[in-house]
Parts: structure tokens; sequence; C-alpha cells
């Protein structure tokens, strides 16, 4: 089965020797402080729920390394089997995570149109799943670090909860500076984190070595036989380990597939491992650690400097989740699934570093408020894990496609390989929604609500549109219609935005037939976002001359790009559109949206999609259009 993804990170071919080195060490180290925070910081809860959950296990011997042996697989198998070495490969233009591969589900050529339909249905449910996830990890990630308060001094048990908060809303009022000038200084920490934590660990199993022994999966396979139920369930706690290998699929494009398996096979596996195979050794002789192994590691004068380090990951670990969302919500805008928001870049160097307004200050109420709620990363565990084990199945299911139709790999190698992911994917998923009743509704709830705006605004959006070409004409018949009879043309360019590149705006012709006149140069303005990341400059802009003045302009953008009628102007200037960007008066059309038509689309949700239309940002901010030169002319729509 040859890899039929495009290539690497483009930087790397180009180079060799020790820039090729330099450049590969450089990315590796970035994608250390970016990737693999959430899975990095995952020791600090992961064997402790094992044995101090809510469906915790007796600490014992053969408990321990049964853990400790599921766990070891966990990371073996789901991480770095089935992401990086598999789903990694299904790379939509060097682009990762569940909405790229939901875009190569898209631009597969289907027969069979209800079946695409619900392979979309569930990548979007996976994508929507991602923002419970979103909001659920900074809480339990610096709630986690924190409690280590709790360990210097019982007193300080009264301060968790306060110095959270200060914490998480600090981080969520620092995101408007974006990443950019502190990005450098994740690499480092986490480093050292990981270089700490490996240590600890290294220690003690030095002390114990026959923890060792819990590699053989025997182990493993014994304590769910011996267990039954109660150590199926405890797969739920030991799911958390492998939390953020989502992430590894989603930063794919960032950095490229080779310095994030290499960074992962060379450093961040084997700190992970010891660090967890060194908590188990502890236990093995201090089995009343179990409500703490990770900071019982810690000797007593390093409690202070490890809590503020733990703290320090947590945060960075945060914050590459948050920009997950960030990055998330831009592709749904970008790929028709959500309403305009206010979008900002905040690198000039960096085109991935935005900053989304709306969703931030959601992901802050959110995470304050499970923290408030909830009251221990414990608790929060309980409601960890169902959203991410429910993205990793459909994953699987949407990469099964993928391999089958798009790279024609053999249909009983795809079964076989697919079918196992499939069942450890499902055996975790279990587990992991056996705490329903616990909090795990939560995530769930979150993403029920994201799809059905997601598919609210889609089929809305698709209503509308129809509705719209019922009241216009096609581009060729307006030109026909000019012919018969001109209307006064006065000098001047002017520029009408169009959902459909074949179809004369509604704002157009409502302007014609109150105002009695047209510009004597118009263009016809779509933006068209496909299917990959992004559309390089060299085909990114389409001019048409067609005829008496009127252009049409079509502007392709990827779903990872933020669109600029500015650059489209820039663009066309060398394919013979001569419009003045500082001369052109811009007309956009205003929908008044009012339930009404009877459609598949339930009132409830007709008038949910109204209320979407009204609170998302006009063209002229996510077009950067100039404001001073927008006339909105208004029109009311039934749906």
């Amino acid at each position: 089965m040859a890899d039929s993804s495009s290539s690497d990170n483009p930087d790397l071919p180009h180079l060799s020797g020790n820039a090729g080195f330099k450049k590969l060490a450089t990315l590796s180290i970035a994608a250390l402080g970016v990737v693999f925070g959430d899975i990095g910081t995952s020791p600090l809860y992961a064997i402790r729920e094992c044995f101090h959950g809510d469906y915790s296990i007796p600490v014992s011997h053969d408990n321990v390394r049964g853990v400790l042996s599921l766990l070891f697989w966990a990371l073996i198998l789901i991480v770095t089997l089935k992401y990086l070495t598999f789903i990694m490969r299904a790379d939509n233009d060097g682009e990762g995570g569940i909405l790229a591969l939901t875009a190569l589900i898209i631009r597969q050529s289907r027969e069979n149109r209800r079946e695409r339909w619900l392979l979309v249905a569930i990548g979007l449910f996976g994508a929507a799943l991602l923002y419970g996830d979103g909001m659920i990890t900074p809480a339990i990630s610096v709630l986690s670090a924190v409690e280590g308060l709790q360990i210097i001094a019982p007193a300080f048990g009264s301060l968790v909860i306060p110095v959270t908060v200060v914490i998480l809303a600090g981080l969520f009022f620092m995101q408007h500076h974006g990443t950019a000038k502190v990005g450098s200084f994740f690499g480092p920490v986490i480093m050292l984190w990981f270089a700490v934590i490996a240590g600890l660990g290294a220690v003690e199993i030095f002390r114990y070595p026959e923890i060792l022994i819990a590699v053989n999966p025997w182990h493993g396979l014994r304590f769910l036989l011996s267990n039954h139920m109660q150590g199926f369930l405890v797969l739920g706690a030991v799911f958390l380990s492998v939390t953020g290998a989502e992430a590894l699929y989603a930063d794919m494009g960032h950095f490229g597939k080779k310095p994030i398996r290499l960074t992962w096979l060379l450093f961040v596996l084997p700190a992970l491992l010891l660090n967890y195979f060194g908590q188990g050794a502890l236990l093995l002789v201090s089995p009343e650690e179990s409500h703490h192994p990770f900071y019982a590691l810690v000797p007593s004068w390093g409690l202070i400097p490890m809590v503020v380090l733990s703290t320090t990951a947590t945060i960075i670990a945060s914050q590459a989740l948050i920009t997950g969302v960030f990055s998330l919500t831009q592709q749904a805008i970008q790929l028709g699934y959500f309403p305009r928001l206010t979008i900002r870049h905040t690198s000039a160097h960096h085109i991935g570093q935005i900053y989304v307004p709306a969703a931030n200050w959601s992901l802050m109420f959110s995470t304050i408020a499970l923290v408030a709620g909830f009251g221990s990363s414990s608790r929060l565990a309980a409601a960890y894990g169902v959203a991410v084990t429910a993205t990793m199945l459909i994953s699987t299911v949407l990469f099964y496609y993928v391999a089958r139709d798009r790279w024609k790999w053999n249909p009983l190698a795809v079964n076989l390989l697919v079918s196992f992911f499939f069942v450890i994917d499902l055996g975790f998923f279990g587990a992991s929604a056996s705490k329903l009743l616990h909090g795990a509704w939560f995530p769930l709830v979150i993403g029920l609500v994201i799809f059905t705006l997601f598919h609210t605004w889609s089929q809305g959006k698709s209503i509308l549109l129809k509705q719209l070409r019922d009241r216009t004409l096609t581009v060729e018949e307006f030109i026909e219609s000019l012919a018969l009879q001109q209307p006064q043309r006065v000098a001047g360019q002017a520029a009408y935005m169009t959902a459909n590149p074949d179809a004369v705006p509604v704002a157009l012709l409502h302007n014609m037939r109150h105002n009695k006149m047209l510009h004597s140069e118009v263009a016809l303005l779509h933006f068209s976002t496909e299917r990959v990341p992004r559309v390089p400059n060299s085909k990114k802009v389409e001019v048409v001359k067609c005829g008496d003045g009127i252009y049409k302009i079509v502007a392709r953008y990827g779903f990872m790009e933020s669109p600029s009628v500015r650059q489209v102007f820039s663009l066309a200037h060398h394919k013979g559109f001569h419009f003045r960007i500082e001369a052109t008066s811009f007309f956009l059309s205003r929908e008044r949206i009012v339930p009404g038509l009877k459609s598949k689309m339930s009132i409830w949700r007709k008038k949910l999609y109204a209320l979407m239309v009204r609170n998302s940002i006009s063209a002229t901010g996510y077009y950067d259009l100039p404001s001073g030169q927008v006339i909105e002319i208004g029109m009311q729509v039934q749906i």
C-alpha cells in the first residue's frame, strides 16, 4: 500500500545537508510546543483516574501492570500506528484534521449521493465534537496542575478554583495578541517539561525495574479478563493518555509529517512512557499515593517548581486547543457551514495564526463554568474522553472511504486494517460512554448544538440561494436585455458581490429598477471556496469580459485562507481588469429572512437560520472591502 497522499512539508524537500537538518530541527521544536502539549500533560491525571476515579480499580501488582500494559499499547496502536503511520497519509494538500478529511470525501466523486451526504454529516459531527473538547481540555489541564497546591499544603485547597479561573481568564484575554510573540517560548518549555517528567519516571523505574514487564500485552489482556466490566470501564481512564492524538493530525499542515513523527518517536513517546511506568513503579510500593501519583514522584523540595512548570505546560496545551478551535471555525466558515464571523490575523509571517473573538469568548465562559461547576479535575475527567473517542471513530470511518475509493487500496487489506482500528476505537468509546451520567453528556450536547448550527446554516443558505435564483437573470440573459433596452449609463466603476457567478445579483437589478441607471463599467464579483486548503495566486482569480462593460470575476480561495477583495483586484489587474479599488463603488444585498415557505426545514430551524443571518458580520469586513465605498440594498426573502 503506497503512500498516496501529497508530499510532506513543502519547505523540507528543497533543503539538504546542514540546512535541511536545521530546518527539520526548528520545525520539530516548534511542533513540540504546539502539537504535543495536550497529550504531553496527560500524565497529570491519566494514571490517577485509573486508580482513584469514579470507575477506579483497586491498587494491586496485577492491576498496576495491567493498566500500564493497556496504556502502553494504546499509545503504540492509536498514536504511533493509527495516526502517525496511516491517518496522516490522508492529507488534503498538506493539511490535516477531520474537516480536511471531510473535504476529501466531498471532493471524491461518488455515485451514491446519499452515502456521500451521510459521510459528510458524520464528518461535520466529528468536527462539532471538537468544540466540546476545546472547552474541557483547558479546564482539566490547568485545574489538574493547580491542584498541586493541595500537595504542597492542604490549606491551599481553597485557592485551587480561584487560581485556576484567574489563569484561564488571563489566557483567553491574551488571545487577541496572538501566539506569534510567545510561540518561540512554547517549544523550550515543553521540552523542559518532557525532560523533567522523563527523569522523574526513570528514577522510580531504576528503583523498581520489574515494572517494565508490563510491556507484555498479556498483562493488559489478563487485566480485562479478570476484572470483567470494571476492567472494561477503566479503559475510559486509560484513554485519557491519548486524548491529544487528533491534534497531531490537525496540526500536520503547520509542521509537516516528518517533524511530528520524529518528535513523537524520539522524544515525546519515550518521555511519556518513562513517566507512566515511573508512576506505576511508585504505586507498587506506595498504593496510598493513588490520589495523585504524578506529584508523588516529585521530591518535597521540588514541589513548588513542579507546580509552576506543570501550570505553564498546561497553559501551553490549552493554547494549542484554543487556536485549534479558531482554525476549525475558520474552516467551517470557508466551507459554508457557519456564518461569517470576525477573523483577525495575528501574525504577518504565519497565515495560520488567527484570532476569532466570538469563539474565544464562548470558550472562556464555557471553560470557567466547567471549572466552577465540576470543582475538581477528577470530576472533569468523567466528562472527558467521550467526544474525542467519537471523533476518533469517525476519523477511522472516513479514512476507510478515502483509502478504498480515492487511493484504491486493496479492499481486503483496507477492511482488515480499518476493522482492527475500529474495534479498538469502539472499545474506548464504549468505556467512555459509560460516564454519560457523570458529565460525559456535556461535550456530546455541545457537539450536537454545533452540528445543528452547521446543518441549519448550510441548508438555509441553499434554500436562500434557490429563492434568489428565481428572482434574477443569467449573465447572458442580462447582456441580451441591455442590447434591447440600454439603461442610462453613468461614468464610473461598480462591483456587485454575487453568490452565483453565472447569475446577475439581485442588488444590481434592484438598483437599475429604482435608480434607472447603470455604471459604465460593472464587475460581478464571486468568491468561491475550494475544497483545498489554499489556492496559489496564479490560479486564484479568473477574469471574463462579458461585453458592454460587464466583467465577471471569480476569486477562488482555499478553506484555510481569508478572502480579500484588495488582493483580488491586484491579481486581476494582470489579466486585463483595470478597476481602481479606491474609485469603485461596492454594492451588496442585505437579505431579511422571513420564515414562511413550505420546505423540509422546520419552522424553528428557519428562525434559527434567520437569527444566524442577523448576527453574521457583513461582507464588508469579511471580504476586506473599503467600508466608505459600500452600498447595501435590502430585500425580504421567504424561506
